[in-house]
């Protein structure tokens, strides 16, 4: 886009008249920010509007509803001009007239008025706000500000601005508590890092204050300013001035203390902290970079805790699972368990007529946001929390534009405040002291932030200081706690967040035996992630209520066996379902150091709503379907459980190969081999080839030292082959396993011994995901395979071309482990769970055809490995060909028609996996 929207930006540098070019500069600009090919479909000119009389717009986006107000080049935005009727504004003025007389289903959040030379960006939630500005000459960095024109889900450019200063407020906060730590008597013991959290929080909460206006201006930094030579102590009087209410002060107090005002709220509570001297260098960043070379006013509440985390000890912050969460992120779970319908039913009441009723049923349904409560119970910074507020808000403030009409001249005294959506409606379980003190302070930011923006709204005499005391946020371990003594569910409780993901080798001992204490069945308890135990608790905590939840985790736990350890006892014991579901995305994350995942969300509650449609988003898109299963399918609720043998008898059995456990020493590549071979040449009855399903892929040659049945009288004139023996008796020898140990009476063979007689189907039992298909194929007995790679001797080429297709492949993709996130083959969970088709001989032939044309698409290039090949975008047309023919044929055989949807064709094996599982019973 970049290329684009600088040419853009030099064909439109010196013109622009509003008669004449309005039209082709916004379908180029359109262009420029959209993959459509004909931006005239996206946007409106001249829409009608019935205002006293008929008038037009300039420029209307229907698909996220944005006004366009467009000017000529050489015109002030900021001059008022005459109107057809008469009237003199400005063109800010004439757009908002028009958005006041559009029905409410047509008005969007922003209205937008341009020059050619700048983009003012109007937010209506706060109509009296300064415009973001935008400017021409800009839009090559700055285009990103503008993709909320042609995407309703992009950032808006308050947004992106936001971000932009919360990651440079993080920098700083860092950079302070980097200079500090070292001047602590004690910097790793847990009482210093705990009093450098508080008074990092603290220092922060003042910067913003006297920023955004609960101080006068920079009244924090002139005080500290005017106290260089003992700012440690000062700090002290103003944390404790600060605490108290002003009849509670010393009246003797220095004015320019007693001019600070009560903030209250807890922040400045505890009195003991320790706080190091702050001459030299942390004084000057304070004083210099802090205060006076940057403007905290302009944070997100939401960002903030993530930035103020980076200032973690890393090692702290991995232990505890803990990963931030973007707002995007954190809007895959608010939006469809709650906001989406708030905004729906916000939407259904504005479309009536501005009459009585519509007022009363507004008033009624902002009471009703007051009523609603959030409950993180893993909320870290907060994140989750202050977005959540912070949407719920920004809605409201929708309702009291509805309700005073525009009015800015209503005013409300304390006691009859419009503001009904209050953090204490808020509750939070966070295990790290700092956080809790970060989450409560971030809320405390985005109240005085949003009180802001209701101010420019209504006329308001309440002042947000003190801020009101807010301690619902408490610090304990989630999983030992008992969530209901925090608070009681109820139908208008959601439990939402991204609770800590650990995999099994990262866990502590504590982290491990929680895990125990909850899944006490789980025959694989002993491999769940940690995220797990937050399943657990909340199934517990909202069984036998109308409470919902919805969490962020990582995609582990809807893929493979532990999909039946986590949610079967869920399911069955709890009753839970789920309601909708985000299937895997890339993980992002505002933090520094971003989490390397794949996630999922997954919205779940108690019991069975018969009738009512489920959403299930992929990559943006939503499907409602009658049912998502707990692999994040449109399926039946059914566990594709470990089966000792195929699910039909005419299915040939799968094996695994050989497990040499010899330390290296029966194992060689291609040069030692040759090495071996001229010292000892008889080894070579000795030597055959061997393949891990790594070999088998990238076709990297391998042998084995292979002696069952071998005369003994060849291997002792061998004795270089006598001297790998050695080894390996010496390596089990010296294993702290007793069956191991018993194992070096035999050195001279593997492990475990298995081998095919004749040719096998061999099946990778590791392969990456960015492959369409795992690649199997046929080998040789003489290869010897490893225990890496299963092998199918009864396989005809017909399994080779059902195992080898999207229908096989569909099942893989939900029900195989994985190994980071590539697929984790088994022929115990995907093979022997797996539904094959029932096929006319005709329907079989063409299978048989199609997969023997894969096997020569795959001789076309004899110099390729299987992970070359099927890399999908350098994979041969030959090959994409052959495999597309392939899936059509085995789609017929199922009787499906040959583009059903992967998530269809999964959906439809799980049905036909219950059916199994019932005739087998």
């Amino acid at each position: 886009m970049t290329n684009n929207i600088n040419d853009f930006i030099m064909r439109w540098k010196d013109r622009g008249d509003e008669l004449s070019d309005t039209q082709t500069f916004w379908l180029e600009l359109l262009g420029c920010l959209s993959d459509t090919q004909n931006p005239g479909e996206m946007i409106e000119f001249q829409k009608r509007v019935e205002l006293s009389h008929v008038s037009f717009i300039d420029g209307y986006i229907p698909s996220t509803r944005i006004i366009i107000e467009q000017k000529s080049r050489s015109i002030d935005l900021d001059k008022p001009q005459t109107q057809s009727d008469g009237t003199v504004i400005t063109p800010f003025g004439q757009a908002k007239r028009y958005y006041d007389w559009l029905p409410a289903s047509q008005r969007g959040r922003f209205i937008v008025v341009c020059n050619f030379r700048e983009f003012r960006v109007h937010d209506m939630e706060t109509p009296r706000a300064e415009p973001e500005i935008i400017l021409l000459e800009n839009l090559g960095r700055e285009a990103n500000k503008l993709a909320f024109l042609v995407d309703s889900k992009a950032s808006s450019p308050k947004e992106i601005r936001e971000l932009e200063v919360s990651v440079k407020a993080g920098e700083l906060v860092g950079k302070l508590y980097d200079s500090l730590l070292t001047r602590y008597v004690d910097p790793d013991g847990k009482a210093s890092q705990r009093s450098l959290n508080i008074f990092c929080v603290r220092v922060v909460f003042l910067l913003y204050a006297e920023d955004s206006g609960l101080f006068a201006p920079k009244q924090f930094h002139d005080y500290l300013a005017s106290r260089r030579n003992s700012a440690r102590n000062s700090l002290r009087e103003l944390f404790a001035v600060l605490s108290r209410k002003p009849e509670n002060r010393d009246p003797y107090l220095e004015a320019d203390l007693q001019a600070f005002p009560y903030v209250n709220g807890g922040l400045f509570e505890e009195a003991d902290i320790e706080i190091p001297q702050l001459d030299g260098e942390p004084l000057r960043i304070i004083l210099e970079e802090m205060s006076e070379g940057f403007n905290w006013a302009g944070i997100s509440p939401t960002i903030f805790g993530a930035v103020f985390e980076s200032t973690l000890n890393p090692k702290t912050r991995h232990s505890g699972g803990m990963h931030y969460t973007s707002i995007e992120n954190i809007h895959k779970v608010i939006d469809p368990l709650f906001m989406d319908g708030l905004n729906a039913e916000f939407e259904e009441i504005t479309s009536a007529p501005p009459d009585k009723s519509r007022t009363q049923n507004l008033r009624k349904f902002q009471k009703k946001l007051g009523t609603l409560r959030f409950f993180d119970p893993a909320c870290g910074s907060g994140n989750f929390l202050t977005e959540t507020y912070l949407s719920l808000r920004r809605l409201e403030n929708r309702i009291i534009q509805e309700l005073t009409r525009g009015q800015i001249s209503f005013a409300f005294s304390q006691e009859e405040t419009p503001v009904q959506v209050s953090i204490s409606q808020f509750y939070g379980i966070e295990i790290n002291d700092f956080a809790v003190h970060v989450a409560r302070t971030a809320l405390w930011i985005a109240e005085t932030q949003m009180f802001n923006e209701t101010k420019s709204i209504v006329q308001l005499y309440e002042d947000i200081l003190p801020l009101k005391t807010y301690n619902r946020i408490i610090e304990a371990n989630s999983v030992l706690t008992d969530w209901r003594e925090v608070i009681t569910p109820d139908e208008n409780l959601c439990v939402i967040g991204n609770p800590p993901y650990l995999g099994y080798p990262s866990q502590s001992k504590e982290q491990k035996q929680e895990i125990a204490s909850l899944y006490k069945d789980g025959k694989l308890a002993g491999k769940l992630d940690y995220v797990a135990c937050w399943y657990y608790k909340a199934s517990e905590f909202l069984c036998g209520t109308k409470a919902r939840a919805a969490f962020v985790s990582t995609n582990s736990i809807t893929q493979g066996e532990l999909v039946s350890t986590v949610f079967k006892p869920l399911h069955f014991g709890f009753r839970i379902f789920i309601d909708f579901a985000h299937t895997a995305f890339k993980w992002d994350s505002e933090a520094e150091e971003k989490a390397q995942v794949h996630c999922v969300v997954i919205g779940f509650s108690w019991g069975e709503k018969p009738g009512v449609k489920k959403k299930l988003i992929t990559g943006g898109k939503v499907r409602l379907v009658d049912n998502i299963n707990f692999y994040l399918v449109p399926g039946p609720n059914e566990f594709a459980e470990p089966q000792p043998e195929p699910m039909r008898e005419d299915t040939p059995r799968t094996l695994i190969g050989g497990l040499p456990r010899d330390d290296g020493n029966l194992l060689m590549t291609a040069e030692e081999r040759d090495e071996l071979l001229r010292t000892d040449p008889l080894a070579e009855k000795l030597i055959r080839p061997f393949m891990m399903g790594v070999d088998f892929i990238q076709r990297v040659p391998r042998y084995c030292l292979w002696l069952v049945d071998a005369s003994p009288s060849i291997i002792t004139k061998c004795p270089r082959v006598m001297e790998r023996i050695e080894r390996v008796k010496q390596f089990r020898l010296e294993s702290a396993r007793a069956a191991t140990r018993k194992q070096a009476e035999t050195p001279a063979l593997f492990s475990e011994i298995r081998y095919a007689t004749k040719n096998y189907l061999a099946i990778p039992q590791v392969s990456s995901d960015k492959r369409s298909y795992i690649p199997f194929g046929w080998l040789p007995a003489e290869v010897i395979p490893g225990n890496t790679l299963y092998m199918i001797p009864d396989a005809t080429l017909y399994h080779f071309g059902v195992l080898t297709s999207r229908v096989h492949m569909a099942w893989v993709r939900r029900v195989c482990g994985r190994l980071g996130i590539g697929y984790r083959y088994s022929t115990r969970v995907v093979y022997n769970t797996f539904c094959w088709p029932s096929p006319t001989k005709k329907q079989r032939a063409r299978i048989e055809r199609t997969a023997q044309a894969i096997l020569d698409a795959r001789a076309l290039n004899p110099e390729c490995s299987f992970a070359e090949l099927y890399t999908d975008n350098a994979m041969p047309l030959a090959l994409r060909e052959a495999h597309r023919a392939n899936d059509a044929a085995v789609c017929a055989a199922y009787g499906w028609a040959k583009d059903r949807s992967e998530e269809d064709i999964a959906a439809e094996l799980f049905r036909m996996y219950r059916e199994a599982k019932k005739d087998k019973s």
